[in-house]
């Protein structure tokens, strides 16, 4: 009897190997290597330019390398890089004079890349990015603008393209003193962009209160966007994974965790598991469950508990989430290839079309398949899903 018990959990365990070979994270890697072959071209017959996009999806083939020791994945990642990347270190396509935060979140790969391989190109190139970040403009308080032509605001998205390249830079550099500037730019978001009945994130702030979404009051945009607080969930366990023992920051930046943990907790959906795009309004008309959010929120938490930074009571979180994904927004495709659905292409302030934030602006843009975002996140929170059941 036990003999038959013992085989039976060995045929499920493989199963459940192939399927996650399948579907989970190995599984989605081959169709990105498939679908993006060359290089990330995110719009069919548009020049490929610098991309956080493609730094999002190569966060993701990190954690797969560092886990599997697979060369194929490294492979990938430096060819990608190498793409932009000359043999002087310049970044073809990037403009440190444009200050936009989202450029520098490649920084990382680069980094990867240059400790693995002791290619001085892949330095140079970061010492680009942090350059950007020694000049990029600030609050008066000493937080990144999102952007140059975004005057005085910070944005969550923002914090995680800048603040976990800054930390492991710091690291490699010995700029410790760094750590300093960094934590300051977590505790300022949240300070002006947390609500305290929710405990959620808004998308952005406005210091100087000019803008039109911006609440003339508070500065603060009007809605809790999903992936702005996925990149800010993201950015606290990435930024974390650096902090010297004994930082005085390093608390502060534990503390904000827990209480973005807490508010992720309150607002998972009870029926899919998963995440809506405007976090807080569930129930209301037009709003959906939204794939990239879903997946970041997945791989923060997992990864804060892997890290000791999240207490032991998220797993319930994070395997609820897991579940709702695979259910929600993964299928197999006949050639073998795999698909996520449910990914919101985009969703910003201001600019030209002008977005207003407001929760219709928010259900209005497009939703779609393989977006990298959203592979990138679903990537990321695989791989951590399936360390967390091995």
């Amino acid at each position: 009897m036990r003999f038959k018990k013992s085989l039976l959990s060995s045929a499920l365990l493989l199963i459940v190997s192939l399927t996650q070979a399948q579907t989970g994270a190995a599984g989605m890697a081959a169709t990105v290597m498939r679908i993006w072959k060359d290089s990330l071209e995110i719009q069919p017959g548009r020049p490929v330019r610098w991309s956080y996009d493609q730094g999002v999806i190569l966060e993701g083939f990190t954690g797969l390398w560092k886990r599997t020791g697979n060369q194929e994945y490294f492979r990938y990642m430096q060819k990608s890089m190498d793409h932009f990347v000359d043999t002087n270190g310049n970044i073809h396509t990037y403009q440190l004079e444009d200050y936009n935060i989202d450029n520098v979140k490649n920084g990382r790969i680069l980094l990867t890349l240059y400790k693995a391989t002791k290619n001085n190109k892949y330095k140079i190139a970061a010492d680009h990015l942090r350059e950007q970040l020694r000049g990029q403009p600030r609050t008066n308080n000493g937080g990144f603008w999102h952007k140059k032509r975004y005057p005085w605001q910070m944005w969550l998205d923002g914090l995680y393209m800048g603040e976990p390249f800054y930390a492991e830079y710091a690291v490699l550099t010995g700029e410790t003193g760094a750590f300093r500037d960094i934590t300051r730019q977590f505790v300022l978001m949240e300070q002006h962009a947390r609500d305290s009945r929710t405990g959620l994130l808004y998308h952005a702030w406005d210091e100087s209160k000019e803008q039109r979404w911006a609440n003339k009051t508070t500065g603060q945009s009007p809605h809790f966007w999903g992936r702005a607080m996925g990149w800010y969930a993201m950015a606290l366990v990435d930024a974390l994974e650096y902090y010297p023992a004994g930082d005085p920051g390093k608390d502060s930046l534990i503390a904000i965790l827990n209480r973005t943990a807490a508010a992720v907790k309150k607002y998972q959906d009870a029926k899919t598991g998963c995440w809506y795009q405007v976090l807080d309004k569930g129930d209301s008309t037009g709003n959906y469950v939204e794939a990239s959010a879903s997946c970041m929120f997945v791989y923060a938490l997992a990864k804060g508990m892997r890290l000791g930074y999240l207490p032991a009571s998220y797993r319930g979180v994070a395997e609820k989430g897991y579940k709702g994904i695979l259910k929600q927004f993964i299928r197999k495709n006949p050639e073998g290839d795999i698909t996520l659905s449910g990914t919101v292409s985009v969703a910003g302030l201001g600019g030209d079309p002008y977005r207003d934030g407001s929760y219709a602006y928010y259900l209005s843009e497009k939703v779609i398949d393989n977006d990298p975002k959203g592979v990138g996140a679903y990537i990321l929170a695989a791989n951590e899903m399936e360390m967390m059941t091995k």
